[in-house]
């Protein structure tokens, strides 16, 4: 198997999870999938166990929510098949932790950039709405836009789901 990495991004219950798992399975067997999100609430909980009911017995599950370029180094072999859901949610644990989001962004394309399987990661695309009416919302907002930025300029493929239809903005190769 060759290294790749595909970013899929889109908006809220655009597919693009389904997507991104969709071609993880293609890609083989050995599938592991890192979680980014945290359940503080029962309406999350309930989000999360729907996820988990989406992957069979092929697939295991990685929790980090904080630390994702170490968990993904963690995972880097030739053969890995990791798909990462979601990077917006990373964001905003790293901003409710005070965390360098500037920094954690550079380590997380410089582990990109040297994973030898292939990796699929997932984001919302949150800056297509309006201009939120508080800081902590615009700070969200800006951090998850620059992460994005980061991450299509990094990856070998960038694929946009709009109403579960897939859209390529980066060919693989191109």
């Amino acid at each position: 198997m060759s290294r790749s990495s595909l970013f899929v991004l889109g908006g809220a219950r655009s597919g693009k999870s389904r997507y991104g798992q969709g071609r993880a399975e293609a890609a083989g067997n050995g599938l592991i999938f890192v979680a980014t999100a945290e359940a503080f609430d029962e309406e999350m909980r309930e989000r999360i166990a729907r996820h988990r009911a989406d992957r069979d017995a092929r697939w295991t599950t990685v929790e980090a929510p904080r630390d994702l370029p170490a968990a993904i180094d963690a995972l880097n072999e030739k053969d890995a098949i990791v798909l990462v859901d979601c990077l917006t949610l990373w964001v905003s644990n790293l901003l409710l932790a005070d965390a360098d989001i500037a920094l954690a962004s550079r380590l997380l394309c410089q582990t990109i950039s040297r994973f030898e399987g292939t990796l699929i990661l997932v984001a919302n695309e949150v800056g297509l709405g309006i201009v939120p009416d508080n800081a902590l919302a615009r700070a969200f907002r800006d951090a998850a836009g620059q992460l994005n930025q980061l991450v299509a300029a990094t990856a070998d493929e960038v694929v946009l789901l709009t109403a579960g239809l897939p859209l390529t903005l980066k060919p693989r190769g191109g």
